[in-house]
């Protein structure tokens, strides 16, 4: 049984390391600006969804404000029935700089729309009032930071590739111990669930978007029938990638995603709670609410992560020399693969055979935002719960692909 414990392990870390995507390299990003000079910049309209987000505006707001952009260029802010002025502090900034862009306030939330969609909604409508003929949307949160070239980057690799949808997944905050240790393997985890090479080969199905920043052709979005198209999704990001690979132009859009060097989230998790909140709100929603896919998901995690380091470190108990021995191979091909994304968030290489610590929390998280929808708490973000207690049709807007067994943190 230990043989064949670790001979699992490893054989499923070979396909990983070796058969998927190189999802592991972390290496799609955005060309640098070699094309700014092009002839021809296209208009954008910026929409951000704000909910209680008057503290991080002073920070976030001027970096949209300052975008070096030579098209037309305009941004809606959607107040999200925040609490905290969020409004005010928006409009306060915008007047400061520019009387082009606007604040509005969002509608009360109908029944079946998620409240980030909603938002997002309300911003497309008002974008079409200030800025009809614009030809992208920028979907970004606005708690993300924007280095001054980013949106024309975002451009112009839509532009030149002649791509639909255009994604980056902005750093996050790895400042401080459990950010260090959790953080990054959020990261790796959905780059291997959703490989971006795949994501970006349009012969694949395989789809994903990172909500903090999406860049969405506008004649595309009218397309697949608008934001309403993915109403009830908690995790829009993926939901409305999909609906543009499958429903974009010509019968199959053209999407890609990569990872950001040019946007930060600037929110602060303050360590274990405000991370384990960010993935107990969507993790049951990523499982689509099936106990069944939550089982197979806990076995995944605890066979091919935890099982590896067990068979090592248990080895004095049990004196198996193979079984430990395959149990090592796992966890260094493991760790291995997990190097690239440490690199990437500047952390300790060193930290790499912690991977399966992380993972054990992660199982945890999973378990918790199960017990949450039980309780009626599904979903819950600033105050907010949006699922829980019934089962809805596509409220996860990211339902598992079928023929992937493993789990991972779900996206922001």
């Amino acid at each position: 049984m230990l043989i064949l414990a670790g001979a699992f392990a490893f054989g499923i870390w070979l396909c990983l390391a070796f058969a998927r995507g190189g999802f592991w390299k972390a290496d799609q990003r955005l060309p640098r600006m070699a094309a700014q000079a092009r002839r021809r910049w296209p208009s954008v309209v910026a929409v951000v969804p704000a909910r209680n987000e008057a503290a991080v505006l002073p920070t976030t707001l001027p970096s949209l404000l300052s975008q070096v952009y030579r098209g037309a260029y305009r941004i809606v802010l959607v107040d999200d029935k925040s609490s905290d002025g969020t409004a005010e502090v928006a409009q306060r900034i915008m007047r400061a700089t520019s009387s082009a862009h606007v604040v509005r306030r969002a509608c009360a939330l109908p029944p079946g729309w998620a409240g980030k969609v909603w938002a997002l909604a309300q911003g497309v409508e008002a974008a079409s009032e200030i800025m009809p003929d614009a030809e992208y949307v920028w979907l970004t949160d606005a708690d993300i930071r924007h280095k001054p070239h980013h949106l024309a980057r975002l451009v112009a690799r839509a532009e030149d590739a002649d791509l639909d949808l255009v994604s980056v997944m902005a750093e996050l905050s790895a400042q401080g111990g459990w950010p260090r240790l959790l953080i990054p393997p959020f990261v790796y985890f959905f780059q291997l669930l959703y490989p971006f090479p795949w994501i970006n080969d349009p012969s694949r199905a395989c789809a994903a978007a990172a909500g903090g920043c999406i860049l969405i052709r506008r004649p595309v979005l009218e397309r697949i029938g608008g934001l309403a198209a993915i109403r009830d999704a908690l995790i829009d990001d993926c939901a409305l990638a999909r609906l543009v690979k499958r429903k974009g132009r010509d019968g199959g859009g053209r999407i890609w995603l990569g990872l950001a060097d040019g946007a930060w989230s600037v929110r602060d998790y303050e360590g274990l709670s405000g991370i384990w909140q960010m993935v107990a709100r969507t993790a049951f929603a990523e499982l689509r609410y099936s106990w069944l896919r939550l089982g197979a998901a806990l076995i995944a995690i605890g066979s091919v992560y935890i099982a590896p380091p067990l068979l090592v470190l248990l080895y004095p108990w049990h004196g198996h020399i193979a079984g430990a021995g395959l149990g090592l191979a796992a966890w260094i091909l493991m760790s291995w693969t997990y190097r690239p994304t440490l690199r990437l968030y500047r952390q300790p290489i060193l930290l790499a055979p912690l991977l399966p610590v992380a993972a054990l929390i992660y199982m945890a998280m999973t378990i918790d935002s199960a017990l949450r929808y039980l309780g009626g708490r599904g979903g819950l973000w600033k105050g907010r719960a949006q699922a829980g207690g019934h089962h809805p049709s596509s409220v996860s807007g990211n339902p598992l692909p079928d023929h992937w067994f493993d789990h991972h943190p779900p996206s922001t």
